[in-house]
């Protein structure tokens, strides 16, 4: 069973090399400071009322960023399924189906009138971020993605004013802290 296990490791991390690889070749005019969505994480907008909301920086990051982001994640990957916590041997395998669910659970287009909010899952967490009245029943949001099958953990990170700070790093202004 240890031999099965180190074989799927190594071949997991030479897929997970592989891509990388294929991902910089076809990358070699991506300017330095060029933001992409490198992983296809799963990168929505829930609602766009507040037309002034900073858009959320997601998933985007510099080739950079994502080449030294490459080992983490197959490593973050995989230990839910060596810690048996997964079926399936990488976490980030369950994205795409929790982003259908909750497009799925969020099918009234009045759910969310007088918002802008953003979804983004990796690995299993779901981050929802934008802007909301203060009145907005946030804590209602992040129950009812809780209780999205294969969610590990729910980030709401909901400004009021967005004109003001946001708790949230931003496309915008991508090196900026939170």
């Amino acid at each position: 069973m240890a031999r099965w296990i180190a074989g799927f490791m190594l071949f997991i991390a030479s897929t997970a090399f592989d891509a990388l690889c294929a991902q910089q070749a076809s990358s070699a005019a991506v300017s330095a400071t060029e933001l992409r969505n490198w992983y296809h994480d799963p990168f929505f907008t829930l609602s766009h009322a507040i037309v002034d909301c900073p858009v959320p920086l997601g998933p985007m990051m510099t080739r950079a960023q994502m080449e030294d982001d490459a080992h983490y994640r197959v490593e973050r990957g995989t230990t839910c399924w060596l810690a048996h916590k997964c079926s399936k041997p990488n976490s980030y395998m369950y994205d795409a189906d929790i982003a259908n669910a909750i497009h799925t659970r969020f099918m009234n287009p009045h759910a969310f009138d007088g918002t802008s909010l953003w979804i983004t899952v990796q690995r299993r967490f779901v981050y929802a971020e934008g802007c909301a009245p203060a009145s907005f029943d946030r804590q209602a949001l992040q129950q009812q993605l809780e209780a999205i099958p294969d969610v590990e953990q729910v980030f709401v990170r909901i400004g009021a004013n967005p004109r003001g700070p946001v708790p949230y790093k931003t496309l915008a202004e991508p090196g900026k802290p939170q």
